[in-house]
């Protein structure tokens, strides 16, 4: 699960569905309760005595018998209401856990689980954000700097610390507002801005050469920062990993770009302002789409191919429930004014690219534009992996990474060229 602009549509839609959702239940509930006692008025024939009192003036009226009949569970219209109203209840608030998709999820072995109280340090970046980073690895290891995508925390990198913090120095970080890392005081949430934030980060390798690894919007924070600090390419930082990444506005590179583009600024760009205005009414509509599994359902389409565990699943539904909506909503809506098309054929670091086959958030071909205009870049596709391969196909993708780092150096770039993509079953 990750946020990117075109994604704040069903957000909305599916807390639309939550508010039906809880809105069916009430009503049939209430429609159950108010007829579980209904007022019969059986007519009954009944004789009095002539108002005289003479004999044989006795006459026959016709009147009501009250009486209350009192509902049973069986074959009725009140028995339909109660457990229609009572399944939608339950799906409301269990639908995570019994439905489809999770129901169906396997567990694995190596499942994902926070890991965090390694040694940490607060560093504050330029527009005043106090940020947590973490450090994992020995510390004599090559620093290699990890940002994590849009709406998530360094927990994303629970599988990186196993595989890479063997024998690397791993800087692990929280973007502004989200995780342990405070807000900037501008509320501003520029891809400039959180490029200076990662210049921040970068000091704390004490003067070492760095590798930035980035997904999603990682990447994007990457190239932002190619584009400011051009003189720290071959300095600071001796290399790129870009993973599942675009190079300009996230909506012109995924599926449906064309509607997507064509909706930006009429619906877009309004709903990411109503997610920012209406942060608590968001935050309770995405805590109400995890337990109803309709969130399970969005980050299964979105980010993994169907080969996910359960754990994977589950541990990435969560960040609706974790990332502040307002947050969310301000980085979405300066993703729609990035665009670093200009600075990949500058770049002049050993660069890797990795893209998932079927990953429509950030579609294969842009990572391929991005590696075939970054001088002597390499190219890796996850062929089954859709936006969360680095996640899912973790044992191929730390594989792939730990090829890269091992043959990275300074040298001149070399000429372009695409390794073959590496199956991920």
């Amino acid at each position: 699960m990750f946020f990117m602009p075109f994604q704040v549509l069903g957000l909305w839609l599916r807390g639309l569905l939550t508010l039906i959702l809880w809105g069916g239940a009430i009503c049939l509930l209430t429609l159950w309760y108010n007829n579980r006692e209904t007022v019969v008025r059986d007519p009954v024939e009944v004789v009095r005595e002539d108002e005289g009192g003479r004999p044989g003036g006795e006459r026959r009226v016709q009147e009501e018998q009250v009486r209350v009949e009192r509902w049973q569970f069986g074959l009725n219209r009140e028995t339909a209401f109660l457990v229609g109203g009572l399944a939608l209840l339950v799906w409301s608030v269990g639908g995570g856990w019994l439905a489809y998709p999770r129901l169906f999820r396997k567990g694995g072995a190596d499942e994902p689980r926070s890991e965090r109280g390694g040694p940490a340090q607060t560093v504050r970046g330029p527009d005043g954000a106090e940020l947590h980073v973490e450090f994992h690895g020995p510390p004599d290891g090559d620093p290699v700097v990890l940002i994590h995508g849009w709406g998530l925390d360094g927990d994303e990198w629970c599988y990186a610390r196993k595989r890479l913090g063997a024998r690397r120095r791993l800087i692990i970080w929280d973007l502004p507002g989200l995780g342990q890392s405070g807000r900037p005081v501008d509320r501003d949430w520029g891809l400039e801005k959180l490029a200076h934030d990662l210049d921040a980060v970068i000091a704390l390798a004490g003067g070492k050469p760095v590798v930035l690894l980035g997904h999603s919007v990682g990447g994007m924070i990457i190239l932002t920062y190619c584009k400011l600090f051009p003189e720290a390419l071959g300095g600071r930082v001796r290399g790129l990993v870009l993973a599942h990444t675009t190079y300009t506005n996230p909506v012109k590179t995924t599926s449906k770009a064309g509607l997507y583009a064509a909706l930006q600024k009429p619906l877009l760009e309004p709903l990411c302002h109503l997610t920012v205005w209406l942060s608590p009414l968001v935050w309770a509509m995405n805590w109400l789409s995890y337990l109803n599994g309709s969130a399970h359902r969005s980050t299964e389409r979105s980010s993994f191919s169907g080969n996910e565990t359960r754990g994977q699943l589950d541990f990435l539904t969560r960040y609706y429930c974790k990332a502040a909506p307002d947050v969310v909503g301000r980085g979405m809506l300066a993703m729609f004014r990035y665009d670093a098309t200009e600075t990949l054929g500058a770049i002049s670091v050993p660069t890797l690219v990795v893209a998932g086959g079927r990953d429509g958030t950030c579609l294969p071909e842009a990572g391929r534009f991005i590696a075939e205009a970054i001088p002597g870049a390499e190219f890796v596709t996850l062929e089954s992996a859709r936006h969360c391969g680095l996640f899912e196909f973790h044992e191929q993708f730390h594989a792939a990474v730990e090829s890269f780092l091992a043959s990275s150096t300074a040298a001149p770039a070399r000429p372009a060229r695409a390794r073959g993509g590496v199956k991920a079953r």
